[in-house]
């Protein structure tokens, strides 16, 4: 990816993005203890269907769906959106042009930083590697 579609992308984000970084505890299914879940999400959404799916073909990581208008007058929306490691990924290249959300994406990115006690992290690359 080059510099310029980082920056647009970086454009598409503050104007159209969200991110959401928060805790909370939820019960497992599978038991039943609390326990502390990390929700680490990007988004990107418009009406412009090529647009997201150009975004996704150009940082190869995500998912694209439609979201359903709820009313006829409205048009139905577009999302990419990365969760965790790919929002970390995603963090990292946008966050030199990003202005609006620099804020929370910062907070993913120091969220992933080993110094911050995360060594257990592993690298978008090798993940995908292992997935192979």
């Amino acid at each position: 990816m080059n510099v310029n579609d980082a920056a647009y992308i970086a454009g598409l984000f503050d104007a159209g993005g969200c991110v959401t970084y928060t805790q909370r505890w939820e019960y497992r299914k599978s038991r039943d203890k609390k326990y502390k879940f990390w929700k680490i999400r990007c988004e990107i959404s418009m009406a412009d269907e090529s647009i997201i799916r150009w975004i996704y073909e150009v940082l190869k990581v995500g998912s694209v769906r439609m979201r359903k208008a709820r009313k006829p007058e409205y048009k139905n929306q577009w999302c990419w959106t990365c969760a965790h490691r790919e929002a970390y990924y995603f963090a990292k290249l946008v966050w030199p042009f990003a202005q609006v959300k620099l804020h929370k994406l910062e907070q993913i990115i120091d969220h992933y930083n080993p110094e911050m006690g995360h060594e257990n992290v592993v690298s978008l690359e090798d993940y995908r590697n292992e997935s192979r």
